[in-house]
């Protein structure tokens, strides 16, 4: 838990510094200083987290099932993977949030608040409470069907709210 705060804080922060040296640049005229503040922006958005949330969901849901050895390359080099790209991606918006935030656009934290982030914090939520849900066989059925609906949820659903 630890590492995982450690490197969101670190991300964040540079991030941020990124943001900042763009919008700095873009400030004294030089038109590359949007460039760079439209590709952070391109990176950090709300909606990339569905489809990484359907990857997330469908490695536990093989993990639930598939015995230790074959479950245990799942969670090494798919499911660790998949919580870190999360943690990387929602730093890097809160650290371009809040450098936009330092440079007067106060406005800008009501992004935030979009609820497509609750699909990070499912992934890393998930992700701490793997190895309670292998060690019970109840509920390692429950998590299995709960990991296949939310993974049908992200592919399917179209989350748009009207």
């Amino acid at each position: 838990m630890s590492k995982a705060v450690t490197s969101f804080v670190l991300i964040a922060v540079l991030g941020g510094l990124l943001m900042v040296l763009s919008l700095a640049v873009a400030r004294h005229g030089y038109p590359f200083g949007m460039v760079g503040v439209r590709r952070l922006e391109g990176i950090a958005s709300p909606q990339n987290f569905v489809p990484l949330a359907a990857l997330y969901f469908f490695s536990a849901m093989l993990m639930m099932i598939l015995p230790l050895k074959a479950a245990s390359m799942v969670l090494v080099n798919a499911a660790d993977a998949l919580m870190w790209t999360a943690i990387a991606l929602f730093a890097a918006i809160v650290g371009c949030v809040l450098a936009r935030w330092a440079f007067g656009q106060s406005s800008i934290v009501r992004v935030l608040w979009d609820w497509r982030f609750l699909f990070a914090m499912a992934i890393v939520g998930c992700h701490l409470a793997l190895n309670a849900l292998r060690r019970n066989v109840l509920l390692r059925s429950l998590a299995f069907a709960g990991f296949a609906a939310l993974t049908l949820a992200c592919l399917f659903w179209d989350f748009t709210l009207r």
